[in-house]
């Protein structure tokens, strides 16, 4: 049966005519899938559906997504991350369900008063420990992960972290795009984690990353922050997470404005 399919130009480049035609079709597309983006449950004979091709220096994954929440796209990802996707459709639920690590991963925007001086924040905290790639262990190495990649380990927030060069805050036209990391190689750099949609920030916010064309990283441990509906409730929770030696922290220049 013929499937309700996007298949964007990027796509059809990287996976061939042939290929792309079979999808259509209907071939090798599942019925049903779970949206890559949002990951609920999805039809594609009941509903417009994007096919997102996640790219390695070596590997390549087709995932489906809701039209609603992702466009047919290549996202480039790196080699680990996407093995890590390879390795939860063996162990999941079957083709069509790779999601890269950053899809788990969640982030709040706010301000932190450092010395006196508000300074745009992201706080990241995995829905779920972060196993390192190539390990079948339940321990979590999420900030072992971030602190090999230069991550500074915080016991109180006094200062400004120093910058972590060759990462970067993606922000177009006043939204929350990615995170981005050095690509393999010295090449372009990559996503480490992307904004199922573009996210809103405040006046202020923006304000202060126009300032110090700069924005802080923090990150947690699942279970370490959680959703704070308040700034002054997140630093103290930022506060608590560097007092039991669970946060780090770096400055990452801004790659758009």
């Amino acid at each position: 049966m013929p499937r309700m399919l996007d298949v964007s130009d990027a796509v059809r480049a990287e996976i061939g005519d042939e290929e792309a035609d079979r999808l259509l079709a209907g071939d090798n597309t599942p019925g049903s899938y779970d949206c890559t983006s949002c990951r609920t449950p999805g039809d594609s004979s009941q509903e417009r559906t994007s096919t997102v091709l996640f790219v390695g220096e070596e590997t390549a994954v087709l995932a489906f997504a809701h039209a609603t929440c992702l466009p047919s796209q290549v996202v480039q990802v790196t080699e680990e991350q996407l093995q890590g996707a390879v390795r939860s459709i063996a162990a999941d639920q079957g083709p069509g369900t790779a999601v890269p690590e950053q899809a788990v991963l969640g982030v709040t925007s706010g301000l932190v008063l450092i010395a006196g001086e508000l300074h745009p924040a992201l706080v990241v905290e995995p829905t779920a420990p972060i196993a390192r790639p190539g390990t079948t262990g339940i321990g979590d190495d999420f900030l072992p992960l971030l602190i090999e990649q230069g991550f500074m380990p915080l016991t109180a927030i006094e200062s400004v972290p120093p910058v972590l060069h060759g990462w970067s805050v993606l922000l177009a036209v006043g939204q929350l795009h990615a995170v981005l990391q050095p690509g393999a190689n010295g090449g372009q750099p990559v996503a480490w984690w992307q904004a199922h949609q573009p996210l809103q920030v405040t006046d202020g916010w923006r304000a202060a990353a126009n300032k110090h064309q700069q924005v802080l990283m923090f990150a947690a441990p699942v279970g370490s922050i959680g959703r704070q509906p308040r700034e002054d409730l997140l630093r103290e929770a930022l506060d608590r997470a560097a007092a039991y030696g669970k946060l780090v922290a770096a400055a990452l220049p801004l790659a758009g404005i």
